[in-house]
C-alpha cells in the first residue's frame, strides 16, 4: 500500500490522462464536500443568530414582498 505523499504523487502522475482526470475529480469532490459542510454549518449558525435576534425583539422581520417593493422604489429613483 502506498502511504507516502511523494509516492502517491509520483504514481498519480504516471497514470494516463483519463485516469488522472478521474482522480483529480475525485480529489476535488472530496474537498468540495468539506467546503459544503463548512458552508452548511455557517448557514445553520446564521439561521440560529437571526432567530435569536427576532425572538429578542432586536430585529423585526420584513416580508419578501416588502423588501422587493422597497428595492424597486430605490432602483426606480
Amino acid at each position: 500500500m502506498i502511504t507516502d505523499y511523494k509516492e502517491i504523487q509520483h504514481s498519480a502522475l504516471e497514470l494516463d490522462e483519463n485516469h488522472r482526470a478521474e482522480l483529480a475529480k475525485k480529489l476535488i469532490d472530496s474537498l468540495d464536500q468539506r467546503i459544503d459542510d463548512d458552508i452548511e454549518q455557517a448557514w445553520i449558525d446564521e439561521v440560529k443568530r437571526r432567530k435569536a435576534e427576532i425572538k429578542s425583539g432586536d430585529v423585526t422581520p420584513i416580508s419578501g414582498q416588502a423588501v422587493h417593493k422597497a428595492a424597486r422604489e430605490i432602483l426606480n429613483k
